[in-house]
């Protein structure tokens, strides 16, 4: 599986282009008061499905940040439906002006996909870490370290993307899916990985290093 390489998020074109082209329809008929917000739509689409170029971290034990966003949550956490043990819980908010593509916090062979339909409730709050629609992906690494991300819908996110499916091969940093609109990740990791990052603090996915494997 490739990352995607065009500055602009496949998912994104159907959207970019039909707003464009209703622009163009409400200038070509003089409403141009309309023709001005069409624009600003258009303008805010490109913006929101955007794909910046990342710089990946070549550190071998690093454990990447899979999504753009906000830490709401760094702890312990008994992590019972894939590793069933206790685990670092990492959380991040995605906002609506974040960066909404998701990347590989590490190398390795996605061994389990699970999509659980669900709610729909403000991402930052805890509880919808266990009632919201959610994707996860359990990873193993060549030396078998294993580790769960989990891309969470939102209050505004009605539609989970994930390109990666069981048995595929991820490289660090690579793309593996988005959420559209606002939404959450979840990242589960052994106990003994030292987090580098704390509550409030904003991580860009596939750059910012969330911690460090032992």
């Amino acid at each position: 599986m490739k990352s995607q390489r065009w500055p602009l998020a496949r998912e994104g074109f159907p959207f970019l282009l039909s707003s464009a082209l209703l622009t163009l329809i409400l200038w070509m008929l003089g409403w141009n008061l309309l023709g001005v917000l069409g624009i600003l739509l258009t303008l805010f689409i490109a913006y929101f499905f955007r794909n910046p170029s990342r710089e990946i971290p070549t550190e071998e034990k690093a454990i990447l940040s899979p999504a753009d966003g906000r830490i709401i949550h760094v702890g312990e956490y008994l992590e019972d439906r894939f590793v069933k043990t206790k685990a670092l819980k990492v959380s991040i908010f995605m906002s609506v002006f974040d960066v909404h593509l998701n990347r590989a916090p590490a190398s390795g062979r996605i061994i389990e996909r699970s999509y659980n339909p669900g709610k729909f409730l403000v991402a930052s709050r805890e509880k919808s870490s266990l009632l919201n629609e959610q994707n996860a992906l359990l990873l193993e690494t060549d030396d078998r370290w294993r580790m769960v991300f989990i891309q969470i819908a939102g209050l505004i996110a009605r539609r989970i993307v994930c390109y990666a499916k069981t048995g595929d091969a991820l490289t660090k940093g690579e793309i593996f899916g988005m959420i559209r609109f606002g939404s959450r990740v979840d990242l589960y990791l052994p106990l003994d990985v030292k987090p580098l990052v704390r509550v409030g603090q904003h991580v860009k996915g596939g750059e910012s290093i969330i911690g460090v494997r032992p």
